[in-house]
């Protein structure tokens, strides 16, 4: 059987080009999936800015209250303690004398009850700031998911573009689809919050 040197140089060039487009197409998909990530993890870290601000701010409202209530606490334990020795003075005494003791027993029962109850007031508004600071952690736990998720994505892309390896691209999809799920869950609230992963990473 004689081989045909023209029907071999048109079959390795037409191998060559076959192979050459299915290079420029893994290229081509790995540029355009590495652009949208880029694109997409530039969002979510706007996001995961704000909310990291907004949990500074809970955690500085918090602790803002937390001395507050211990201010008010100060002050009714004050208030108390001024009211038991008012009582104590107050035996014995009669007319004008008993009535100023009275007047004053009024006021600082008077405070003690509005500390208490202004106490009360600030001590649900830090535990309400504690439960906002925990609703923000639960984003920003995923929002660092996510940015390690595509991050880890990128670099397997990477790593395709050079060895143009098919296999290696649908890899790579898996931290892709996982990494966009994690970060649209922080951008939309919902509550997908992968507690093994982030105990791993904290």
């Amino acid at each position: 059987m004689e081989i045909d040197p023209k029907e071999t140089v048109e079959t390795a060039n037409s191998c060559e080009l076959s192979g050459g487009n299915r290079t420029a197409r893994l290229n081509a998909l790995v540029a355009v999936t590495v652009a949208l990530l880029a694109t997409f993890m530039g969002i979510c870290k706007v996001k995961d800015d704000n909310i990291v601000q907004a949990m500074q701010q809970a955690q500085a409202d918090k602790l803002d209250h937390w001395a507050f209530y211990q201010a008010r606490n100060i002050r009714q334990e004050v208030a108390e303690s001024t009211l038991v020795q008012l009582r104590l003075a107050r035996r014995g005494r009669t007319g004008a004398d008993a009535a100023g003791y009275d007047e004053a027993m009024a006021y600082y029962t008077k405070l003690s009850a509005e500390q208490s109850k202004k106490k009360t007031e600030l001590k649900a508004q830090a535990e309400q700031d504690q439960r906002t600071y925990d609703s923000l952690n639960v984003r920003d736990d995923q929002f660092d998911l996510s940015d390690a998720l595509l991050a880890i994505a990128i670099a397997l892309l990477a790593v395709t573009a050079l060895t143009r390896l098919w296999w290696l691209y649908w890899v790579s999809c898996f931290p892709v689809v996982s990494g966009v799920v994690i970060g649209l869950s922080g951008l939309c609230g919902w509550h997908l919050h992968p507690d093994a992963l982030i105990r791993l990473l904290s």
